[in-house]
């Protein structure tokens, strides 16, 4: 399994493991000129579960496979998490911010996978 694909599947159980929703996966590898070649797109339900959540993204992407994001920017409001893997991005969101922003949206042309929820 490649380095991109085991820290994926760390940050979903990241994700589930603090009851994260509508996880989305987009796959960027066949776009040119991204940024990154995976985004990661989730919800918590209030800015202390989406805090939950990146922290516990980041506990078992360290644990599991090594990797540390290089930047974590949206803490202080919890509203939209990014977490910056290089070749991953991580946006935990509520739900009004999801909505709002809408960047589920703005790869249209890349590979999508969504995760059902655990429950």
């Amino acid at each position: 399994m490649n380095e991109s694909k085991k820290l994926l599947d760390s940050i979903v159980e990241g994700i589930q493991e603090k009851k994260g929703r509508r996880i989305r996966i987009a796959d960027l590898t066949n776009i040119g000129d991204t940024i990154c070649n995976y985004l990661v797109i989730c919800e918590g339900n209030t800015p202390t579960q989406v805090s939950a959540i990146a922290d516990s993204v980041e506990d078992f992407s360290i644990k599991q496979v090594g990797e540390k994001p290089r930047a974590i920017d949206g803490l202080r409001n919890a509203i939209w998490v990014a977490l910056d893997y290089t070749d991953v991005m991580v946006h935990v969101f509520v739900p009004d911010a999801r909505q709002f922003y809408d960047i589920d949206n703005l790869w249209d042309d890349a590979d999508i996978q969504d995760i059902p929820d655990l429950d």
